[in-house]
């Protein structure tokens, strides 16, 4: 478990076998949002993911700010089903923008990517973030549903919501993912965020265990 998260009282945690267990479905369905942003751009598109943690959101702000120094932009989707939260999709603004030169074309004005740029981040992250999560839900054998993509930018505070004076969902935990894109050449990285509540994560571990049984069943069988 996170020292960080510990630091503000969370109760949450994940044993070893579980937090291999969680990885290997994020790996999935990340795998399966690459091919479909594969198919979108026409080109090869790999995501990897080296890393999960459970962290605070305060923590969560404090990490991106430590390794992203120039402005963010996040595509972010609300999520609901046997766990709820909101899922984000993060990208240093730079790194967006050579996202959509990759998705709209190369030939494009610096003017009219501007034009694009929400439009064109909204449905690639409605793509990455769909595929992975809808991936995920259906190995853990449950649905979810998805609103429609929003775009936000700022720093790691306004992106967590942990700006001064805001007080909004004091227990929610993130579950922290640093993927690398590379797309065709391009050197473009994000993040993706799940923000959820101490109750759904909880929900999340169960069902990771009921996972794990079902394929420790199948290797026995």
């Amino acid at each position: 478990m996170s020292g960080d998260a510990m630091e503000d009282g969370a109760t949450i945690g994940l044993t070893e076998l579980q937090q291999d267990a969680f990885t290997e479905l994020v790996n999935i369905g990340v795998s399966r949002a690459a091919a479909s942003l594969r198919q979108m751009i026409g080109t090869q598109v790999l995501l990897s993911v080296p890393s999960v943690e459970i962290v605070s959101r305060h923590s969560a702000a404090r990490l991106i700010g430590e390794r992203e120094a120039a402005p963010l932009v996040v595509v972010h989707q609300d999520f609901e089903g046997a766990f709820a939260g909101r899922a984000l999709l993060i990208f240093p603004q730079e790194n967006g923008r050579e996202l959509v030169r990759a998705v709209a074309g190369e030939e494009l004005s610096p003017e009219e990517v501007a034009a694009l740029e929400d439009e064109a981040l909204a449905e690639t992250g409605n793509i990455i973030l769909n595929g992975c999560l809808a991936t995920m839900a259906n190995m853990l054998q449950r649905t979810l549903t998805m609103s429609l993509p929003g775009i936000l930018r700022g720093d790691g505070p306004r992106i967590f919501g942990t700006q001064a004076g805001e007080t909004s969902a004091a227990d929610a935990l993130v579950l922290f993912l640093y993927i690398d894109f590379s797309v065709s050449e391009r050197d473009i990285r994000g993040y993706l965020a799940m923000l959820m509540d101490l109750p759904s994560l909880e929900n999340l571990r169960l069902l990771v265990d009921e996972f794990i049984a079902r394929a420790l069943g199948d290797l026995d069988a």
